[in-house]
């Protein structure tokens, strides 16, 4: 019995040394992904079934990829997002709005990439700010990048009645194809 009390001392007090030499930089990072994945869940459920004990559902799940950027969080919160937002079309008829979608694809989008930018970043890193600006850079050229593509493919699926949804769809596949070489090609470079 001592030998447990003892391990559990131990590890109080490894966790203590841990919080006590976070550096502010990895700490905004974890925020960051606290919060877009919180706004995720708010924009992606439908408030019909916000409860209490579901938004505080959110808020720890919310915790868990800024705590565990390494390991299974971010994938378990990405679909969770994704399962509300078919809860919310499909079982609350909430039409999908355009501004919604490129919202809730655009926090998933930032909520992988900070879980990345996490998982390489110690918690008593020093880090230059200059890396995270250069960093959130690039994360909105990609933002802006797929909210135009999808914005101009969503305006051909109108095109043309009914053979629109086929131009959508030739485009889209199209879309997939050129990124899955493009894809192909940098991993062989390396």
């Amino acid at each position: 019995m001592n030998e447990l009390v003892e391990g559990l001392n131990e590890r109080v007090r490894g966790m203590w040394r841990t919080v006590n030499r976070i550096s502010l930089t990895p700490l905004l990072v974890r925020v960051g992904i606290f919060l877009t994945v919180l706004v995720g869940f708010l924009l992606a459920y439908p408030v019909q079934a916000f409860h209490p004990r579901l938004l505080l559902a959110f808020a720890v799940a919310a915790v868990l990829p800024a705590v565990g950027p390494r390991r299974v969080w971010p994938t378990f919160v990405a679909l969770a997002t994704v399962g509300g937002w078919l809860l919310a079309t499909m079982g609350f008829g909430r039409p999908p709005a355009l501004w919604r979608l490129l919202a809730v694809a655009t926090l998933l989008y930032l909520t992988h990439t900070l879980c990345a930018l996490a998982a390489l970043l110690p918690f008593d890193a020093v880090v230059d700010p200059d890396l995270v600006r250069r960093w959130l850079a690039r994360a909105g050229g990609v933002v802006l990048a797929s909210a135009v593509l999808g914005i101009v493919l969503a305006w051909l699926g109108g095109v043309g009645g009914s053979r629109g949804f086929q131009a959508a769809t030739l485009a889209g596949l199209l879309v997939a194809v050129a990124l899955s070489a493009l894809l192909g090609w940098l991993l062989r470079r390396r």
